[in-house]
């Protein structure tokens, strides 16, 4: 499976964007999919994951109520929905995938296998 995300940008404080992760390949659907982001000198942290069905999300306490992760089978796509950015919020995202039981969702790094290259999300104050 290969990975590409899009969808990031400049954004002032309190707006919104949707990234976006296309797959390539036949086996998205039976992938647990998540999003990451990472800033300079930080290490790649945990954002949002979703099931193979989209029935099951988890979110990193900094996001929940902000961040909406969802999926689109059909269309072999992953969206990361978020409003009211703030500065903090500025990073690469990424998104992630692998093959992976219905039921499971995958909150770490270690659990993925395939990457996508990143975006960059630019929150101005």
């Amino acid at each position: 499976v290969q990975l590409q995300a899009y969808g990031g940008g400049l954004v002032q404080a309190g707006g919104s964007l949707r990234l976006s992760c296309a797959a390539s390949g036949r086996t998205f659907s039976r992938c647990a999919m998540g999003w990451f982001r990472q800033t300079p000198g930080k290490e790649r942290e945990f954002v949002a994951a979703i099931n193979r069905s989209g029935g099951i999300t988890n979110y990193a306490d900094s996001v929940k109520g902000q961040f909406t992760i969802s999926r689109d089978n059909a269309k072999n796509t992953v969206y990361l929905q978020m409003n009211s950015l703030k500065p903090e919020d500025t990073a690469v995202y990424y998104c992630a995938g692998k093959e992976a039981i219905l039921s499971r969702v995958l909150v770490t790094e270690p659990d993925y296998v395939y990457w996508g290259q990143g975006t960059q999300v630019t929150v101005s104050s």
